[in-house]
């Protein structure tokens, strides 16, 4: 019995991995090659008998855009690990057809189904979960070939990795290198690598041994290998990630711990006790407490992401309660991986979180972005008006008396008012906390921007300072646009009162651009709302069989703006749908609250009927 490994290149010319294990795991050959003739070449003659063939590349390709099943299913146990797959599709050429590994299959005559019991036959794997889940690592080893990497960071890393497969032998199964020649050369040429292209000549040799590895591990503990995906659509073999792992905690391009010479990425997140090659914080006094943090939050996590679905829920429904103009409303449960990584954070030394399920107070993140500054503070007054408010801090106003530029953002830690009746509220969400992320939309593209550059490592060190002027220069130009805007908007609002527009012969409702033009000058000092309810209104106005502005305005003129507005006590600078909703509750009462259009909020308009007719208290 043969295990073969190939880490097959993407092109003829660059150069394709090649090893060979012997049924005892001995490692009997170890080469490059580049054509398919001279790769056919290397392997036929340890094919010809039963053989396990491992290939680094995509078989089976039939899906025509984005990721393959096994790939998304892959994604969602080892992304975390920085060990996700690229998606793979027939969009691309190199997939268009039969891919290349598939037709080297063929040509030796191997069996490409997972599941197939045959004496010779070829699985689709993938070394960097492979590592992950044998060597337990926190992340995947850096020693690929990356902008912003030095020389000395891959080599570390490199080197790593051949010293933990070299303790392969020991394992179970096992698989023994250090006698093999070729091998040795390998390693040597990695110690005395001073380029990236001497590194490069290594690097896919070396993938193909674990590739072999994982083609005897797969063969011999099939109770411990995990396929994803199927023959039909395409599949990735690899061993199983070990229950309860957990990554570690990435560390933002440019802040990393200083390292030694030899040291690899990796090493600058392990304490001393690490074990070697684990990849995992070790700190015997703490790491326990974390971990059994972790696991509860894993257990908890299904319910939270059904609390953080009612969160955003409640926040849209009090933002369109209150007539407040915004973008939109997400929201998040913090995942596993993010909260174990928070939970590994220390300061000077010391954990940031001695108790993580309450110190981390994120895990249920919601996510405002308005069109202008003004409406940011709007949604902060609702939410101060509607529910309890733990902290409030706007970065913003924070960074400028800094006197600088930079993210801009109102973070709002909130939770249920246990004295007040909240609608759509659940008994998990009177439990939790929620974190409320509000921004314009201007302050939202540059924190995404700002945030995929910085954190996906693609700055190098060199170019850091110019960038970090560049972004500070557009946060300002961001900050100046954001004024403008709502100069725009008052200036638009001032100009809108008295105008007409023409009313659309066809549809008998009042058109949103009418009804908001008209608004605009019956509260002059209401903030404008959302498009869609300007529509929304307009259709509760019709089953009121009010279809003109001369009858609205005959209507309101006969509403005391100024006594509703003492008896709902706003807190917050109603919209104006909100205005006008107020307004048509006390002129309608109770016929109002069972028109068509209002039967999802009943009760919350019984509440405010109830206020509208409730003398203010003196």
């Amino acid at each position: 019995m043969h295990y073969v490994g190939v880490d097959l290149a993407w092109g003829h010319r660059s150069p394709t991995g090649l090893a060979v294990l012997d049924d005892a795991g001995t490692l009997v050959h170890v080469s490059a090659a580049r054509t398919d003739e001279e790769i056919l070449a290397v392997l036929r003659p340890w094919t010809a008998g039963p053989v396990v063939v491992a290939i680094d590349a995509p078989l089976v390709v039939t899906n025509p855009t984005g990721n393959r099943v096994c790939e998304a299913e892959l994604n969602r146990d080892f992304a975390r690990f920085d060990a996700g797959a690229h998606p793979s599709n027939t969009g691309k050429p190199e997939f268009a057809g039969t891919p290349r590994g598939a037709l080297l299959a063929a040509d030796l005559g191997l069996d490409l189904d997972p599941d197939s019991t045959a004496a010779r036959r070829a699985v689709e794997v993938y070394p960097h979960p492979a590592t992950v889940a044998l060597f337990r690592l926190g992340r995947t080893l850096k020693y690929k070939q990356k902008q912003g990497r030095s020389v000395a960071a891959l080599r570390a890393e490199l080197l790593r990795l051949t010293t933990l497969l070299e303790q392969l032998g020991t394992a179970e199964p096992s698989m023994a290198l250090a006698g093999n020649p070729d091998w040795r050369a390998l390693v040597e040429a990695v110690e005395v690598a001073e380029r990236k292209s001497d590194l490069r000549r290594v690097e896919d040799q070396v993938d193909a041994v674990v590739c072999a590895y994982v083609a005897r591990f797969a063969h011999l503990r099939p109770d411990a290998t995990t396929t994803y995906g199927d023959l039909a659509t395409g599949y990735v073999v690899t061993p199983t990630l070990p229950a309860g792992h957990v990554p570690t905690v990435r560390v933002p391009r440019g802040r990393e711990a200083p390292t030694s010479e030899g040291a690899g990425e990796g090493d600058a997140h392990r304490t001393e006790a690490a074990a070697p090659g684990s990849g995992v914080v070790t700190d015997p006094a703490t790491a326990e407490p974390v971990r059994r943090a972790v696991r509860t939050y894993a257990e908890r996590h299904p319910a939270l992401q059904e609390a953080t679905e009612g969160f955003v829920g409640l926040v849209t429904t009090l933002l369109d309660d209150a007539g407040i103009n915004y973008l939109s409303v997400t929201g998040r449960a913090k995942s596993v991986a993010s909260f174990a990584a928070k939970a590994e954070r220390r300061v000077d030394g010391v954990r940031l979180y001695p108790d993580p399920l309450t110190g981390i107070t994120d895990q249920v993140g919601v996510r405002v972005v308005t069109y202008l500054h003004s409406d940011v503070a709007a949604v902060a007054d609702v939410f101060a008006d509607q529910l309890r408010i733990l902290d409030d801090r706007d970065l913003g106003e924070e960074t400028a008396r800094e006197g600088r530029f930079g993210y801009a953002s109102r973070h709002v830690l909130v939770a249920l008012d246990p004295e007040r009746p909240t609608p759509a509220a659940t008994g998990r969400m009177r439990e939790l906390t929620a974190s409320v992320q509000v921004r314009t939309v201007l302050q939202h593209a540059w924190a995404e921007f700002e945030h995929d550059i910085r954190y996906k490592g693609t700055i190098p060190a060199e170019h850091a300072p110019d960038l970090d002027r560049r972004f500070t220069l557009a946060a300002g130009l961001l900050e100046l646009a954001d004024r403008e805007f709502s100069a725009i908007r008052d200036r638009l609002q001032e100009s809108m009162t008295g105008q007409h527009p023409e009313p659309d012969a066809v549809d008998p409702r009042i058109s949103a651009q009418e009804l908001a033009t008209f608004l605009a000058g019956q509260y002059a000092d209401a903030g404008w709302s959302r498009t869609d309810h300007y529509a929304w209104i307009s259709g509760l106005l019709l089953e009121l069989a009010i279809v003109s502005l001369d009858e609205l305005a005959a209507l309101l003129a006969s509403v005391d703006s100024t006594a509703i507005h003492a008896r709902m006590g706003y807190r917050y600078p109603a919209g104006a749908v909100r205005r006008l909703d107020d307004a048509l509750l006390a002129v309608f009462g109770e016929r109002y609250v069972e028109l068509h259009g209002n039967a999802h909020r009943v009760p919350l308009l019984r509440t405010r009927l109830e206020r509208l007719r409730t003398p203010p208290e003196a």
